[in-house]
């Protein structure tokens, strides 16, 4: 039977006004990127293929956004986000999170913007993709924050699940984070540890990519730290905490971090095997 014509009339409106509210959005792309960093020093300024690793992620996001700039505390940074042609702001070197670093370059960046989207300055690889994702998570109004997770599979293996590095998220119907932790949620009952959880469950790996409305990431700078963020070392904790939803997007999209020397490698052998440039 065909849908009454009232009916298409009324979701066709809906899709538009959803559309409407959508590019009225004004979107920021803010990567912080800190020079001092125990297991990597220097890292935004390390050569990938040719480019230093910030000029890769700030190319990503190049016109992804209406406006991207970067948010360091050091001027080798500077100069080097400078030196190809990129927007930067010099911020304070007390910062706790990427997330109270983002909130100062906001107060310091030129222009009004309704949502800042917080890139990681390690991310050389961030698909379009996935930020389309999450910038679609604010065509509803009511959401205050966003971010993205990509399904475990069977092929990633039991011990990927495990991992304490790779925070796992556990949504609701509404595609909102209900928790956040290191540890394996939830517990599967019944059933062996191992393969058959994999299986018996889609499980959620979360992709540190964030997305905040303007006014509320004003709010939770001045938020103090919470117990269960103290806990897990998870700063998205204390949000949750507060009262604040987080909209999740999918992403089926692996990413590629650097964190260590040995990442570099790696992120070098990728390149060179995709014929990226």
């Amino acid at each position: 039977m065909k849908p009454a014509r009232s009916s298409l009339k009324h979701e066709t409106a809906h899709s538009a006004l959803k559309l409407e509210t959508y590019m009225k959005t004004s979107f920021i792309g803010i990567i912080p990127a800190r020079y001092a960093s125990t297991r990597f020093p220097a890292k935004p300024l390390a050569v990938l293929g040719g480019k230093t690793v910030i000029e890769r992620v700030y190319r990503q996001v190049e016109g992804q956004m209406d406006d991207v700039v970067v948010a360091t505390d050091d001027e080798r940074i500077e100069q080097a986000v400078k030196a190809f042609g990129g927007k930067v702001v010099m911020t304070s070197t007390q910062h706790r999170s990427g997330t109270d670093r983002c909130y100062e370059a906001l107060t310091k960046t030129a222009g009004k913007f309704d949502v800042v989207v917080n890139i990681q300055g390690d991310e050389p690889f961030i698909q379009h993709q996935q930020l389309q994702a999450i910038k679609e998570c604010f065509n509803d109004k009511s959401v205050d924050i966003a971010t993205l997770v990509k399904p475990f599979t069977v092929e990633d293996g039991f011990a990927a699940l495990e991992n304490a590095n790779s925070p796992k998220v556990v949504v609701n119907k509404l595609m909102e984070a209900l928790y956040f932790s290191r540890s394996i949620i939830p517990y599967t009952r019944g059933k062996e540890k191992g393969e058959e959880w994999l299986k018996g469950h889609t499980y959620y790996k979360h992709i540190g990519l964030y997305a905040y409305r303007a006014d509320v990431l004003a709010e939770i700078t001045r938020l103090p730290q919470s117990s269960l963020e103290l806990a897990e070392s998870l700063e998205q904790l204390r949000w949750l905490e507060n009262g604040y939803k987080i909209k999740v997007g999918i992403s089926e999209i692996e990413t590629i971090g650097i964190d260590t020397p040995e990442d570099l490698a790696r992120a070098e052998e990728f390149l060179k095997s995709h014929s990226l440039t």
